[in-house]
């Protein structure tokens, strides 16, 4: 409704004036004096006002000069009410910049049309403006509702729908006669992404995401709600389903139609997927709650492969204990709970220990000896492998040094580095401090990454294995074999070992696959002149196998398992080795 502001001293005129604009349907106020119209025009801001020139203390001039001097109230059509008629009061009005002046007595039509006249001219001026902000509106409204990528809603979109469902649902269920319904959330991620990003480019890789939601949207898109959560990860919302078996069937359409193959400039690709599923009522009624949980269901069927998951309570049960154990891991570096062990690599022509991995251990007083399986993982979601890592780095060189000046052996140790440490920017600057301040010599030292961190981008990993390997520091990539490395690039990486996953080993001497795959990767590491150490060596067997085949060393429980530093330094001042027979001494 427009609003008109009155200022007008004389009560009777002002009445009249009020009366004959709520008449017409204006929204009014007044004012009686000058300096109470400034003071109301400022706060509401009105459509226009209407002011008398005589009035005590601030006349309608003033009042004028004043509001056209704040820029909130510079723009209001201003109509000038007076008993004067003379040329130079007009003139003077209108220097000051009113927009229309009548002049008392005036009849009811000449006021409203001063006033069509003012408002239509205003919002002639207005309406371009009006128009852009719409336009900026819906365009910011789209931005904070929309992937800019695949156009999809997005997790602020989904979680709106999902709360409206959750809210409908509820009220259909209060009626007797409604059947009950299920809301189900589908969490997706595409496996193995990172692996198209890097072989294939970011450019295909944001191809195939677009493609991936066009499929998931022409498929299922008048089925349910899609939205993409960010990076590699969408999600379908459900209404109205009649059971469980109805969301597990959408879920494995979805793997399916995923898992066509897809063209990326020519480079046809397969995917696969991990669906975790939440439902409503079954699992909660709370909006951010069910996406969570459907994210946490499709997690835990990620990581033993792909497919799809139900949430179920346990998982609950499993995050209270992540989020117990991430509470206390906070504080375990500076309460000193870490400790280093130490597993013996020997070998396999002397049978003398050559070196040894550093393994990290976890000592809490509540939770007991915690293995790195349980810990790892939540220490690189977190950002404080960057902290224990280098706490890894400096007490590991240290204890080499120590062993070094006590025994005078050429004993070399190997400390793991998570993907996250590999890619700190200052990671090469912070090993030279290291060994700089500790005064251990680079080649003591060698750095073992996994198959799957270094293949993350090719290019960047060159360049800091190489600054690495310019420093003396030996390179190994561990657990190999299980990633998803080529040859190609395996001979451009300045390396100077393989380590062969104790996946391998575990079977070498009954599976024919896994000896065929370690004789291959001991004769290509050997064309490479790459030496190869087998991890997880458990039986003479495998160890027989193993140095038949050429390899250069070995690691496992049929020599030692991993050691307290103390323990570790009573092998090396026995001088224990493995014998000819396979026998320890």
């Amino acid at each position: 409704m427009t609003q008109i502001l009155v200022i007008e001293d004389d009560p009777n005129v002002r009445t009249l004036i009020l009366k004959l604009l709520q008449a017409e349907g204006f929204d009014t106020l007044s004012a009686e004096d000058g300096r109470t119209g400034v003071h109301l025009a400022t706060i509401h801001e009105p459509d226009l006002i209407i002011c008398d020139i005589m009035m005590s203390e601030l006349d309608g001039y003033e009042v004028l000069s004043q509001l056209r001097q704040d820029s909130t109230t510079a723009a209001i059509p201003f109509i000038f009410l007076s008993a004067k008629s003379e040329r130079v009061d007009l003139r003077q009005g209108m220097e000051l910049g009113a927009d229309d002046y009548l002049t008392k007595p005036f009849k009811r039509t000449e006021l409203l049309g001063a006033i069509a006249a003012r408002l239509a001219k205003q919002a002639n001026l207005t309406q371009p403006y009006v128009t852009e902000m719409k336009r900026a509106a819906q365009t910011l409204n789209h931005l904070a509702y929309r992937d800019p990528l695949t156009n999809l809603p997005n997790r602020i979109l989904l979680h709106h729908r999902l709360q409206e469902a959750i809210a409908q649902t509820s009220r259909l269920e209060k009626s007797a006669l409604a059947p009950q319904r299920l809301i189900a959330v589908l969490c997706i991620n595409l496996n193995c992404f990172k692996g198209i990003n890097t072989n294939l480019g970011y450019s295909n890789g944001d191809l195939l995401l677009k493609m991936v939601a066009q499929r998931l949207d022409q498929v299922f898109g008048q089925r349910g709600m899609v939205a993409r959560l960010g990076g590699d990860e969408f999600s379908l919302l459900l209404n109205n389903l009649t059971s469980c078996q109805e969301a597990e069937d959408i879920a494995q359409n979805v793997l399916k139609t995923l898992n066509e193959p897809y063209n990326l400039d020519g480079h046809y690709v397969r995917i696969e997927s991990s669906i975790g599923i939440a439902l409503y009522p079954d699992n909660s009624n709370n909006p951010d709650r069910l996406i969570n949980q459907a994210d946490m269901a499709m997690r835990s069927i990620k990581a033993r492969g792909g497919g799809y998951r139900f949430h179920t309570p346990e998982m609950d049960a499993l995050a209270i204990e992540r989020q117990q154990m991430e509470s206390k891991l906070n504080a375990a570096l500076a309460n000193q709970e870490f400790q280093l062990y130490y597993q013996p690599q020997v070998n396999l022509i002397t049978g003398r220990i050559i070196g040894a991995e550093v393994l990290l251990r976890w000592h809490n007083p509540e939770l007991g000896l915690v293995q790195p399986d349980k810990f790892i993982a939540i220490a690189e979601g977190t950002g404080l492998i960057i902290p224990i890592g280098e706490w890894v780095l400096k007490a590991a060189c240290a204890q080499a040094k120590a062993w070094q000046n006590a025994n005078r052996l050429p004993l070399q140790i190997s400390v793991n580095l998570s993907a996250r440490q590999f890619r700190q920017e200052d990671l090469v600057k912070k090993v030279a401090t290291t060994l700089e301040e500790i005064g251990l010599e680079a080649d003591v030292l060698t750095l073992e990454l996994t198959e799957t961190s270094v293949m993350e981008d090719v290019d960047i990993t060159i360049e800091i294995l190489t600054k690495l390997k310019e420093m003396g520091i030996g390179i190994s990539i561990d657990d190999f074999g299980t990633g998803y490395s080529s040859l190609n690039y395996l001979k451009r990486f300045p390396i100077d070992k393989l380590k062969i996953d104790r996946s391998f080993v575990q079977d070498i001497t009954t599976d024919p696959n896994n000896a065929a795959i370690s004789k291959a990767i001991i004769a290509m590491a050997q064309s490479l002149q790459l030496k190869v150490i087998a991890e997880g060596v458990e039986t003479e067997e495998q160890c027989n196998f193993l140095r038949q085949s050429g390899c250069h060393a070995m690691q496992g429980y049929l020599f030692s398992p991993p050691l307290p530093a103390e323990e570790f330094e009573q092998l090396l001042l026995a001088d224990k080795r493995l014998t000819f027979g396979l026998k320890t001494k």
